[in-house]
């Protein structure tokens, strides 16, 4: 045998001495990931996301089960139709946070930001004059305008999305109440302004659903069929890797905040729309029913992962669960209990679904 050959048979030998060290090292670590491991490799690849949105389906359908056994007016179309349109202002906001998550962000101004927006609007229309086309644009490039602000203060300036968008959400608290002077801007004398949330195209159904299916509709196509998506998802997969591909990171992840901002600037006309009113605390705390809706429908927290669909049952699922519980009798207070709950079990299942480790 030649120097050549032992040294290869060597080095042979070695790898496969180093190869059964490292097998039994991690033993007791596959032992523990046992568990996550087994539950991926009972599904597809290609149908986990399927799979996935179908397991979110079918809470839904339990809890209407659930809530009509206790009480059978809970499936009464006219309590159906209340609760899809009470859902569609987070459902709505739930969209647009799906393409900011999927990067591994966090936006925490589409509440107070619908706020704004709606004041913006309003004032448009109101102590200006203008037509309602121009209060709604007026409304939507307001909440562009806080999407971008958003995304450069993350992408650019490199500030952690937390902080970032915690700063503007108050910056949009205090514009909200500067901009109506503290008091309700009442909407009843702009014609047909109500009818966009309330009206009924479809005898039964509000006109809100219909715009929130609409929206539902082209925000699947932005993140399953174009560039918008699969960026928004590579950015959140592999942020370095993805620049390094070739991908624009930083006006991407812009792009992607304005995009929200878009989605909470449409919040804003659908709710002042709804209320025929807008006012400075109107989205307090809707940005975190948005955050809930996009969770509880799969989407990952630490990016790389979205799903639309899965948005929009999250969102008809919080709604689902306040009427039912307001139906048996169940206080406020502990609905808001009821919901964390829900949350943290969705966060947990992440996190299993990822094998129990950070990315």
């Amino acid at each position: 045998m030649s120097a050549t050959d032992e040294t290869e048979a060597g080095l042979g030998g070695a790898a496969r001495g180093s190869a059964a060290s490292r097998k039994s090292a991690t033993a007791g670590s596959a032992a523990i990931a046992a568990v996550g491991v087994a539950g991926r490799s009972l599904v597809p690849d290609r149908y986990r996301g399927f799979f996935q949105q179908a397991m979110v389906l079918a809470t839904l359908v339990v809890l209407f089960v659930l809530f009509a056994s206790v009480n059978p007016a809970f499936l009464n179309w006219p309590t159906i139709s209340s609760m899809l349109l009470a859902a569609v202002v987070t459902g709505v906001q739930a969209l647009g946070l799906c393409f900011v998550i999927a990067t591994g962000g966090i936006d925490l101004t589409p509440g107070l930001g619908m706020s704004v927006t709606a004041v913006v609007g309003a004032q448009l229309m109101v102590a200006f004059h203008l037509p309602m086309a121009i209060g709604i644009l007026g409304c939507v490039l307001c909440g562009a305008l806080i999407g971008t602000v958003n995304g450069f203060l993350v992408a650019k300036v490199k500030m952690q999305p937390m902080i970032a968008t915690l700063a503007m959400m108050m910056v949009c608290w205090g514009m909200s109440l500067v901009l109506s002077n503290g008091t309700n801007i009442y909407l009843r004398e702009i014609e047909g302004y109500g009818k966009i949330a309330t009206g009924h195209l479809i005898p039964g159904l509000p006109n809100a659903v219909l715009i929130f299916a609409v929206l539902a509709v082209v925000a699947g196509v932005l993140m399953g069929k174009t560039s918008v998506g699969r960026y928004a998802l590579a950015i959140g997969s592999n942020k370095e890797a993805a620049r390094i591909s070739g991908i624009k990171t930083v006006r991407w992840e812009i792009a992607m905040y304005a995009i929200c901002g878009v989605f909470t600037g449409i919040s804003g006309v659908i709710m002042s729309s709804r209320l025929n009113q807008a006012q400075g605390l109107i989205g307090q705390g809707y940005e975190m029913y948005a955050i809930a809706a996009a969770v509880i429908g799969g989407t990952s927290l630490r990016g790389g992962r979205a799903s639309i669909f899965g948005a929009v049952i999250g969102a008809i699922t919080i709604q689902t669960i306040f009427t039912g519980l307001t139906f048996i009798g169940v206080a406020d207070q502990w609905q808001k209990v009821v919901l964390g709950g829900v949350v943290l079990v969705a966060v947990f299942i992440d996190i299993m679904r990822r094998g129990g480790k950070e990315e």
